[in-house]
C-alpha cells in the first residue's frame, strides 16, 4: 500500500498521466503483506509531453551541471586533438605512420571522457551534454520543453567557455594550424554526404542511449560505459569524414573561436537534431 501510494505521488507530481490506479489491495497482501510489491500489478504509465515545470531550483541545479559539464567535453575531449602533435605527425621523417595511433587516441578520450562526465552528471542533470540528446529526450517525452531550452543554453553557454579557456591555454600561434574543427574535405565529401554522416552517428548514439536509459533497466556504471563506447565507435568510422561532431555544441563552438567556422557549420549544427528524431522515431516504433 505504502509502495503504491508513493509511485502515484512520484507520477502525479512528475506529469505522468496514469491510465490505470485500480490496485487490487487484496491480491497484494496475499502475495506478501505491505512490504511486497508484484510487478505485474504495477500501474500502466505513459508519458505526455510537458512545456513548463515549477521546479526552478532543480532546473537551476541541472542546468548548472550540463554548463560544467559541456565545459569539461570542450577542454578536455577537444583539447585531446593536440595542434603540436598533429604538426609532428605531418612532419615526421621517419618511416612509422602515427596518425592511426593519434586517431584512435581522440576516440577513446571522447568515448571515455564523455563517458565519465555522464557518470559524474548522472543524478543532477542526467549528463546530456549534448543538445540532440536534450531534443531526443524531449521528443520522447522525458524532459519538458523548459528543461531542454535551459539545457540547450547551458550547454553552448558552457562549450563557449571550454573553448576559449582551452585557446588560452593553448598557446596555439605557434602552431600551422589549429586542430579539433569539425571540416570536411570538399573534394571526397560533399554537404549532402557530411550532412547523412552526421545524423546517422548521432541516430546510433541516440539509440543507444534511449535503450541504455529505458526504465525497467535500472541505474548502473554500465549505462556511461555502453555510451561512452558508442561514442568512441561513431568516432572512429567518422573521424576520415567529417572529424565527428554528433553534437551541435562540439561540432560549431571550438571552430568558431579559433576562426575556423564556415557554411561546413551549419550541417555540424543541424544534422544531429535531425539524427535525434530519427533515433526517437525508430525507438519507439521498433525497440521500445
Amino acid at each position: 500500500k505504502q509502495w503504491y501510494q508513493r509511485r502515484v505521488r512520484v507520477m502525479a507530481a512528475e506529469g505522468v498521466v496514469i491510465e490505470n490506479v485500480a490496485v487490487d489491495m487484496q491480491t497484494a497482501e496475499q502475495n506478501g503483506a505491505t512490504n511486497h510489491v508484484d510487478h505485474s500489478i504495477q500501474p500502466k504509465e505513459r508519458r505526455q509531453f510537458k512545456i513548463y515545470e515549477r521546479n526552478w531550483k532543480d532546473v537551476s541545479r541541472a542546468a548548472a551541471a550540463e554548463l560544467f559539464g559541456t565545459f569539461l567535453l570542450i577542454l578536455v575531449c577537444v583539447g585531446s586533438a593536440n595542434s603540436r602533435v598533429l604538426e609532428n605527425l605531418n612532419n615526421s621523417n621517419t618511416l612509422i605512420n602515427f596518425a592511426p595511433t593519434y586517431y584512435l587516441g581522440i576516440s577513446f578520450a571522447f568515448g571515455l571522457g564523455i563517458g565519465g562526465i555522464i557518470h559524474m552528471l548522472s543524478r543532477t542533470s542526467g549528463g546530456n551534454v549534448n543538445p540532440a540528446v536534450s531534443f531526443a529526450l524531449f521528443l520522447d517525452r522525458r524532459i519538458s520543453l523548459l528543461r531542454m531550452t535551459v539545457y540547450i543554453i547551458a550547454q553552448f553557454v558552457g562549450g563557449f567557455i571550454g573553448a576559449g579557456v582551452l585557446y588560452q591555454l593553448g598557446t596555439h600561434g605557434s602552431t600551422t594550424s589549429i586542430a579539433g574543427g569539425n571540416s570536411y574535405n570538399t573534394e571526397f565529401t560533399n554537404s549532402g554526404q557530411a550532412f547523412t554522416f552526421e545524423a546517422l552517428g548521432t541516430m546510433f548514439l541516440i539509440l543507444t542511449i534511449l535503450v541504455t536509459i529505458r526504465e525497467e533497466g535500472g541505474s548502473s556504471y554500465l549505462q556511461p560505459l555502453s555510451i561512452g563506447v558508442a561514442i568512441f565507435v561513431v568516432h572512429i568510422w567518422l573521424i576520415p569524414y567529417t572529424n565527428c561532431g554528433i553534437n551541435p555544441v562540439r561540432g560549431t563552438v571550438w571552430n568558431i573561436v579559433i576562426g575556423q567556422a564556415s557554411y561546413h557549420s551549419f550541417v555540424f549544427l543541424f544534422a544531429p537534431f535531425v539524427g535525434a528524431a530519427a533515433a526517437v522515431l525508430i525507438f519507439n516504433l521498433i525497440l521500445s
